[in-house]
């Protein structure tokens, strides 16, 4: 096995597995592999417990660092007026800035069902006008009595 560490004289040397556990013993640490599919594997001297204590902090650390997605939702009526419309639509480009998901639907109400092509044109309308700052996920579809569509923020290119 190849050694590593900062307490080995010749960092990358490979001995046997006995002279490594010899080695490991005579500092009262431990012997930990750290690639097992590697030729031959590599291990390294620590002390186990201090390793796993680094690793866990470093694993919490990754995870705070984690953006949550939140899906966001608009409500719509199948005969939204263009002052609503524009107002809602502000409301989805700030969502999409802060790098939430959209999800925005039509409400049929009652008898409203019979208007499902405005409700489409509407959320179709709604996406174009999203275009450069989100992509369609889903596109509309009539689930009972919401026609749901879903957008999700474009990445940034750095």
């Amino acid at each position: 096995m190849r050694l590593v560490g900062e307490n080995i004289e010749d960092n990358n040397k490979v001995v046997s597995t006995r002279e490594a556990l010899r080695l490991a013993e005579e500092q009262g640490l431990d012997l930990v592999m750290i690639t097992a599919d590697a030729n031959p594997p590599v291990c390294k001297i620590v002390d186990y417990s201090k390793f796993l204590y680094q690793l866990k902090k470093k694993l919490k650390e990754q995870k705070a660092n984690t953006k949550k997605t939140e899906v966001k939702e608009i409500r719509f009526g199948p005969q939204t007026d263009d002052h609503d419309f524009e107002f809602k639509l502000n409301h989805a480009k700030r969502f999409l800035a802060d790098g939430d998901m959209v999800r925005a639907y039509v409400f049929f109400k009652g008898r409203s069902i019979v208007y499902k092509e405005q409700g489409e044109i509407l959320l179709l309308k709604f996406a174009t006008q999203l275009e450069g700052i989100g992509k369609v996920d889903r596109m509309p579809s009539l689930e009972g009595k919401k026609m749901i569509m879903l957008i999700s923020p474009v990445k940034k290119k750095a």
